[in-house]
């Protein structure tokens, strides 16, 4: 079995004139959203596997956020500009192929509409609009990251940050 969880990044500042998009951070709330999100996923799945990351601040952050939650080295995060700047299906699908194949889950911190595109695309399901601060994992039956094919994943959870007790 292998697994994808796609993280959308937190609530971050608004964008300005004055300011450029890859450098935006998470607000307060965005942050603390994050944290709960991270706790919440950490009660249902135990190892998030590899920490894969857009270079984009707010992105990092909620990485680190995650890393922190999972006491995991936050020099283990991977960033990928890909997921940034062109995340599409053959660009995850370069990212996989540097997992090694012992690992079980790779966790991807990103942006939408991709993030909501792909997990549709690789769920076959056309239903996830995936919040900030959201989580969906999709469960792959193989055991091979050469596996993962579109339609092929099954969801096995979908958090939104609105529905936190």
């Amino acid at each position: 079995m292998k697994r994808l969880i796609f993280v959308r990044h937190g609530k971050a500042e608004d964008g300005s004139l004055n300011s450029i998009d890859f450098e935006r951070s998470l607000t307060a709330k965005g942050k603390d959203v994050s944290r709960k999100m991270a706790a919440r996923l950490r009660e249902k799945i135990k190892d998030p596997g590899v920490l894969v990351t857009s270079p984009a601040f707010r992105a990092i952050e909620t990485a680190l956020i995650f890393a922190s939650e999972y006491e995991i080295n936050p020099e283990k995060i991977r960033i990928s500009s890909d997921i940034y700047y062109r995340f599409n299906e053959k660009t995850i699908l370069n990212i996989l192929r540097d997992i090694d194949e012992d690992v079980v889950t790779v966790t991807l911190f990103g942006h939408n509409p991709s993030f909501t595109e792909l997990s549709d695309y690789f769920s076959g399901e056309a239903c996830f609009n995936i919040p900030k601060s959201g989580i969906i994992s999709l469960r792959f039956n193989t055991s091979t990251w050469s596996g993962i094919k579109p339609g092929k994943g099954e969801p096995e959870l979908f958090y939104k940050p609105n529905r936190l007790a």
